[in-house]
């Protein structure tokens, strides 16, 4: 409940900057006499901005249930699944968190956890992983993905998503009303130039938003790491999964699961998973 809150007020929030930086250079002022309610813009950018991202958040735990072809388990299928529960609740109460949902999925090594309260969330582990890691392995990655629900990650990236969100939607209307008006000319209403404007520049700057967001699910998956260390009491078996990793291909997850995965895309400005090597020499400095 706190998370949601924090979410709201993060809402109100950005409206508030957003209406004092449009208030110190006159824009306005400007929108007013263009015959543009600022106000309500703010609005429906927020609302844009942050509906969306929400209500992923809301759906993460049943889309990835659906996206990943997830089985559920209890511990009861058999002397694995039994492990798996009972390595997943002894880390939850470790962490201080509510024991999650737990479920297998197939395909090539891969882990993720997802849903939008910490105290009932969701980790899952895939057949791949359970076959070619070895026990402290496999509990290593389960730490590095309780740590992330520990922290938060799930809200704190829905937040940064819709904060971006909302500014690039703001941003590109204000600024193509502007090209409109000085370029276009347009007269009254807003002409073909503002469309086009709009559109490339929700392209851009949503560009530059990605890749914002994704900067700090790099840092998130450091923090992790470091979190899976520490519920474990020491980092040399997360080290060793994530050698064990950096020699697979892992299993590709669905769009919306990619950045809570224990490995994902790398080397590039959009990637959302550090490399391997620097995870595993940033335990080492640590350590």
């Amino acid at each position: 409940m706190k998370r949601v809150l924090l979410l709201v007020a993060t809402n109100v929030a950005v409206m508030v900057v957003l209406s004092i930086v449009v208030s110190i250079f006159g824009l306005d002022r400007w929108m007013t006499a263009e015959g543009i309610d600022h106000t309500s813009l703010l609005v429906m950018s927020a609302i844009f901005g942050f509906g969306g991202a929400f209500i992923s958040l809301l759906l993460s735990k049943r889309i990835a249930k659906w996206q990943a072809g997830l089985q559920l388990i209890d511990g009861s299928e058999g002397t694995t699944e039994y492990w798996l529960v009972q390595t997943v609740k002894k880390l939850a109460d470790k962490a201080g968190v509510g024991m999650p949902e737990v479920g297998i999925f197939e395909g090539a090594p891969n882990a993720f956890a997802t849903g939008a309260f910490k105290d009932s969330a969701l980790v899952a582990v895939s057949t791949g992983l359970l076959q070619s890691m070895s026990k402290e392995e496999v509990e290593a990655v389960l730490g590095h993905e309780m740590a992330h629900v520990a922290n938060g990650d799930m809200v704190t990236l829905t937040l940064i998503q819709g904060v971006l969100n909302t500014f690039v939607f703001f941003l590109s209307r204000v600024v193509g009303s502007i090209i409109d008006k000085a370029v276009f000319r347009s007269e009254r209403g807003t002409g073909p130039g503002y469309w086009i404007t709009v559109m490339l520049l929700q392209f851009l700057f949503g560009i530059i938003a990605a890749m914002v967001v994704a900067w700090f699910s790099r840092w998130r998956e450091f923090r992790a790491d470091r979190g899976s260390a520490d519920l474990l009491g020491q980092p040399q078996s997360m080290i060793s999964a994530l050698a064990r990793l950096g020699g697979l291909q892992p299993a590709e997850l669905p769009p919306q699961l990619k950045a809570f995965g224990i490995a994902g895309p790398i080397g590039a400005l959009l990637a959302t998973h550090p490399p391997i090597e620097q995870r595993i020499a940033a335990l080492q400095a640590r350590a």
